[in-house]
């Protein structure tokens, strides 16, 4: 087991902070480890009627717009309950509130450098209730695709967004979708 003998924070700001930890290895040899802390997030696929709710935003890290489902973290409240973190998500992004959300599991998103864990739920019966987006979001959009045409975007790599991948992969394999 490693265990940690000293940690820094490198850097901080609302939405994460990074921090240094120096360890030692169970060899004996002593190391550091770079960890990104964030708060839970929460994704969702908003299924109704045959058709699902992608967001797009653009992603500066990658520069380019990129389709995804609707998905987020509270960093003001991070010891939210993930199924209200969800509705709240869905709403915010899609303008949808949802009559039945299922809860489909959790995934660690990038665990080899970040602690941050990811709740999958299922929302249906959709209403169209209003968008309020964050200010951070202003460009986002949204839209509902056949689920045909969304499962044809990942495969030909339109969708490169690893949580939308593996949430909806996930939840094909429990036979949900």
């Amino acid at each position: 087991m490693i265990k940690q003998l000293d940690t820094k924070v490198v850097y901080q700001n609302k939405w994460m902070t990074v921090r240094e930890d120096k360890i030692l290895r169970p060899s004996g040899a002593e190391g550091i480890y770079g960890v990104v802390d964030k708060p839970d997030c929460a994704v969702i696929m908003a299924i109704d009627n045959g058709l699902i709710h992608l967001v797009q935003q653009y992603r500066y890290t990658v520069q380019a717009r990129c389709w995804e489902l609707p998905q987020g973290a509270w960093e003001l409240r991070p010891e939210a309950d993930h199924l209200e973190l969800a509705k709240g998500e869905l709403r915010e992004e899609t303008g949808m509130d949802a009559k039945e959300m299922v809860y489909v599991g959790a995934q660690y998103i990038a665990y080899g450098f970040l602690n941050q864990t990811c709740h999958i739920y299922l929302a249906s019966q959709l209403t169209n209730v209003g968008k309020s987006l964050d200010e951070e979001e202003e460009d986002l959009i949204s839209d509902s695709f056949p689920i045909e045409e969304f499962e044809r975007m990942m495969i030909d790599g339109e969708i490169k967004d690893s949580v939308t991948v593996a949430a909806y992969g996930l939840a094909k394999l429990k036979n949900l979708v």
